[in-house]
C-alpha cells in the first residue's frame, strides 16, 4: 500500500493499458479517477476499482478539448480535494503511408497523443506545485524512438511526448514533482489481438525475451516511477523486451 492517501487520475482508463495501469495504482493504495471518453465503460471500470478497496470514480474526458479536461479535473478535485499522480496514456491510431495520410488523421492523431498530455500536465500541475508532490507518467511508445511503417503520426506523438517530458521534468523538479516516460514495446491488447497468428510471430522473432508484452507490464513500471522512484525524473523507462536498446 504504498500509495495510501494519494490521489490518480489516469486518462485512457476505461480499458486495456489504462485500466491495467489503474488497477495497480489502486492497489498500492491510490484512489483513481478513471477519465476516458467513454462514460459508460469507465463507470464500469471505477465500480471494480472500487471493489479493491479504494475510492473511484469515472469522468468523460475529451483529453485534446481544453474546456473539457478543465472541467473533469474541477470534477475530480469535488470529489478527493487534490490530485497528486497523473498517468497521461489516453491515445489513438489513425494509420497510413505519409503520402496517403489525410491531414485531419495526422491531426487527430497529434491532438489525441500529444496536445492532450500538455493540456494534462497544464491543467495539474499547479495542484501538485501546491503540495510539493506529483507524479506524472507520459505513456509514450517504442516507435516514438525508433519509427515505425505506416505511423508517422503516431511515431511523431510519441516522440513529442519524451520531448514533453524531459521539459516538465526540469521546470517542476524543484517543487517534488518528477515527470517520466514509459515507451512499451509491442503489447498483447485488443489492438494486437486483431493481427493473424503468423504477424504475431513474425513480432514476437524480433523480441529477445520472445513475447508481447503485458497491459500488467506497463503498469508495474507506472506503480515503480510512481512509488519508489524518488530520484528519477525526465527519463524514458523503456519496456519492450529487448525490442529496442
Amino acid at each position: 500500500m504504498k500509495l495510501k492517501g494519494r490521489v490518480a487520475l489516469v486518462t485512457g482508463s476505461a480499458q486495456g493499458i489504462g485500466k491495467s495501469i489503474a488497477e495497480a495504482l489502486a492497489k498500492e493504495g491510490a484512489d483513481v479517477i478513471v477519465s476516458d471518453i467513454n462514460i459508460e465503460l469507465a463507470k464500469i471500470t471505477a465500480n471494480e476499482i472500487s471493489g479493491l478497496g479504494v475510492r473511484s470514480i469515472a469522468v468523460k474526458t475529451n483529453v485534446a478539448d481544453a474546456n473539457d479536461v478543465a472541467a473533469s479535473v474541477d470534477q475530480a478535485v469535488k470529489e478527493f480535494g487534490k490530485i497528486d499522480i497523473l498517468i497521461n496514456n489516453a491515445g489513438i491510431t489513425k494509420d497510413n503511408l505519409v503520402i496517403r495520410m489525410k491531414d485531419e488523421d495526422w491531426d487527430a492523431v497529434l491532438s489525441v497523443n500529444l496536445r492532450s498530455m500538455f493540456l494534462c500536465t497544464k491543467a495539474i500541475a499547479p495542484l501538485m506545485m501546491k503540495n510539493r508532490w506529483g507524479r506524472i507518467v507520459n505513456i509514450a511508445s517504442i516507435v516514438g524512438e525508433m519509427g515505425n511503417f505506416g505511423q508517422a503520426n503516431y511515431s511523431a506523438a510519441k516522440a513529442g511526448a519524451i520531448g514533453l517530458t524531459k521539459t516538465v521534468a526540469r521546470e517542476l523538479a524543484s517543487r517534488g514533482i518528477t515527470c517520466n516516460a514509459i515507451a512499451p514495446g509491442f503489447i498483447d491488447t485488443a489492438m494486437t489481438q486483431k493481427l493473424s497468428d503468423d504477424v504475431k510471430k513474425r513480432l514476437s522473432e524480433q523480441i529477445p525475451l520472445t513475447r508481447l508484452g503485458t497491459p500488467e507490464d506497463i503498469a508495474k513500471a507506472v506503480v515503480f516511477l510512481c512509488a519508489d522512484a524518488d530520484y528519477i525524473t525526465g527519463q524514458v523507462v523503456n519496456v519492450n523486451g529487448g525490442m529496442y536498446m
